[in-house]
């Protein structure tokens, strides 16, 4: 049967940008774009498939704001709980007004050991310890930069990486859990997420895309680029499957309540660097359009990995783009709403 207009855009789109990963579009019960492309592992040319696991970078920020939510609503902490009052820090210079919240939404102005402000080249970042040794929240502590407040906490929005490395200390400060263990029961589990979690790269399980970094040489792995095991502020794994689950079980108050859920997805500061109508919520990012459309999303970008998975509540339209190459999901993203705005109006 020949493709619809809409599958063979979708099509091109992935052989014309050569991409590698997968994508799922849904409508409410209905898939109506889900395909994988290229390969998880290029040396053994091993393709893509619906099932891969692949890295998200910064997705596994939402994560982290799930896992603060659990012990909100254990009664273990509040949003206006500052910081100082959960743990104890050799960072003099730290305002003690800082609080949950701020570190929630990018408002605390906490320096940060990775300042996308201030990042030239994301593919090579490195921090002045081995990324072996990087395999808990606390273990981010030592490469935190010795200065002074970026600005007084809630004056303004700032991406913060290392705001989410203190969720993670906090979380296990509270639990005396590792950070990776309590996400993976209270987030993961909760959410039915069976293919998801935090993998050490000499460790990784089967169907795993491993990330590619095109260079003028040609394709080279992200394994030197990045810590050997995701924490609070990024590098979990998921499929296509277990992101459409987080997102179901999280409208449904099957990991947070629904009013936590609802106070979550409310604008809390305009993420004015980012562009016009995004705003910032509790662990998930907010697009406003003029005519009032809305959708939530999380993404993440890094070496040999991006991602986004958004939602339109009022359209009941989820699209998720996983891809195991620095660039890969954003020129699709780019034609996955030109092809939807089109079928919309045809």
């Amino acid at each position: 049967m020949k493709p619809d207009r809409f599958t063979q855009k979708l099509n091109n789109s992935l052989k014309k940008h050569t991409f590698s990963g997968v994508i799922s579009i849904r409508q409410r019960e209905a898939v109506l774009y889900e395909k994988a492309a290229g390969y998880a592992e290029r040396s053994l040319k091993v393709k893509n498939t619906l099932e891969t696991r692949f890295g998200i970078a910064s997705g596994t920020k939402f994560f982290t704001a799930l896992a603060i939510g659990k012990l909100i609503e254990a009664g273990k902490l509040a949003f206006s709980t500052r910081l100082k009052d959960c743990l104890v820090l050799d960072f003099p210079r730290y305002s003690p007004e800082i609080t949950i919240g701020h570190l929630l939404t990018h408002t605390s102005g906490i320096p940060d050991y990775y300042d996308e402000e201030k990042v030239e080249d994301f593919d090579n970042f490195t921090v002045n310890v081995p990324w072996y040794d990087l395999k808990g929240p606390r273990d981010y502590l030592p490469v935190f930069p010795d200065e002074p407040m970026k600005f007084e906490p809630g004056e303004r929005f700032s991406y913060s990486n290392g705001g989410y490395i203190l969720l993670g200390v906090v979380i296990e400060e509270l639990t005396g859990e590792k950070y990776q263990n309590f996400v993976t029961r209270e987030v993961f589990q909760a959410a039915g997420m069976t293919r998801s979690g935090f993998f050490p790269f000499n460790q990784l399980p089967e169907n795993t895309a491993t990330g590619y970094v095109e260079e003028e040489s040609g394709w080279r792995t992200n394994i030197y680029n990045l810590p050997i095991i995701g924490a609070s502020d990024g590098g979990a794994y998921t499929t296509v499957q277990d992101v459409a689950a987080l997102w179901q079980a999280f409208w449904a108050g099957k990991i947070l309540s629904k009013e936590l859920v609802e106070q979550y997805t409310q604008p809390q500061v305009k993420a004015e660097a980012e562009g016009e109508g995004i705003f910032y919520g509790h662990g998930l990012w907010i697009r406003e359009d003029a005519g009032g459309s809305r959708e939530e999303y999380f993404v993440g970008c890094d070496a040999g990995v991006s991602f986004k998975s958004s939602v339109n509540r009022e359209k009941g339209l989820q699209v998720t783009v996983l891809s195991n190459t620095t660039d890969g999901a954003w020129p699709v993203l780019r034609e996955i709403r030109a092809a939807l705005k089109d079928k919309a109006g045809a």
